[in-house]
């Protein structure tokens, strides 16, 4: 799952979609983005909706520090992003453990 993610040379926008994110939960396509280049991205299969192709959730913070969910799939070797809206508290709690442990290994 991690290689097909690190292995990815783009992304890939719906032209049908490309601001729905934004109208739905005030994300933007490029903080969509953002995610990806920010450590830590804690990477997750999509079993539930992945009966057509591949999903992965991804939670990961954009370069303002606005902590996301995003569920995308990949298309060849770029990331389609289906959905992005903020972190339920749950995932802000179990993103959290995991920018601890990020900062930790930093010092």
């Amino acid at each position: 799952m991690y290689n097909d993610v690190y292995n990815t040379t783009g992304f890939e926008w719906d032209e049908h979609n490309i601001d729905k994110n934004w109208y739905r939960h005030q994300v933007t396509d490029r903080e969509c983005e953002e995610i990806f280049f920010n450590a830590p991205l804690v990477l997750t299969p999509d079993v539930q909706h992945s009966q057509q192709e591949q999903r992965y959730y991804a939670l990961g913070r954009t370069d303002a520090d606005h902590w996301l969910f995003v569920a995308f799939t990949i298309r060849n070797t770029l990331i389609r992003v289906i959905s992005a809206l903020e972190m339920t508290p749950k995932e802000s709690q179990k993103y959290a453990k995991h920018v601890q442990r990020y900062a930790k290994f930093q010092k």
